[in-house]
C-alpha cells in the first residue's frame, strides 16, 4: 500500500477519477454559484472535454491483459461470432410477434378481450411479448381469452 504512488497505472487512474470528479461535482457547483446557464460561464470548457479523450488510453491495459490471456480472447471471439445468430433470432422473434399480433388484433376486434389486450398491433405485439413470451402473469389474459370463447384458450 505505500507503494501505490510508485505504480504509473495507478497514478494515471487516480488522475482521471480526481479530473473526472473536478468536472463532475465542482465544476458545477461553481458554475451554479456563479449564476451561469452553461459552459459559456467559465469560457471555453473545451480543454476539459480534451482531457476527457485521456481516458481512452485506460484501454491499452485491456490490450496488455488479452497478450497476458489468450483464452480471454478466445472467449471475446466466441461472444462476437454468437452475436450474429443471437441477433437472427432476435429478428425472427420480433417477426413471429408481428404476424401474431396481427392475427390477434383482427381475430378479436369487437370482443371485450380484443379491447383489453389487444385494441392496436402495437399493443397486440406488447401483450404477446410480456404475457406469452415472458411468461408475466400469464393467467390474466388466458383466462379472458378462455371466457370469450373456447378456441382461444
Amino acid at each position: 500500500k505505500r507503494h501505490a504512488l510508485r505504480d504509473m497505472w495507478f497514478v494515471f487512474d487516480s488522475l482521471l477519477v480526481f479530473m473526472m470528479v473536478m468536472e463532475t461535482w465542482v465544476l458545477t457547483a461553481v458554475m451554479l454559484s456563479v449564476g451561469s446557464k452553461g459552459a459559456s460561464g467559465l469560457g471555453n470548457a473545451s480543454i476539459l472535454r480534451m482531457a476527457r479523450l485521456a481516458r481512452l488510453t485506460r484501454m491499452a491495459r485491456m490490450a496488455r491483459l488479452l497478450r497476458a490471456m489468450p483464452e480471454l480472447m478466445i472467449l471475446i471471439k466466441g461472444i462476437v461470432t454468437a452475436t450474429r445468430s443471437v441477433f437472427f433470432t432476435l429478428c425472427l422473434l420480433g417477426l413471429l410477434l408481428y404476424i401474431f399480433a396481427i392475427a390477434f388484433t383482427q381475430l378479436l376486434v369487437d370482443t371485450g378481450v380484443g379491447h383489453v389486450y389487444f385494441p392496436d398491433v402495437a399493443s397486440s405485439m406488447y401483450t404477446l411479448l410480456v404475457y406469452g413470451t415472458l411468461m408475466d402473469n400469464i393467467g390474466a389474459p388466458l383466462a379472458k381469452l378462455g371466457k370469450e370463447h373456447f378456441m382461444f384458450a
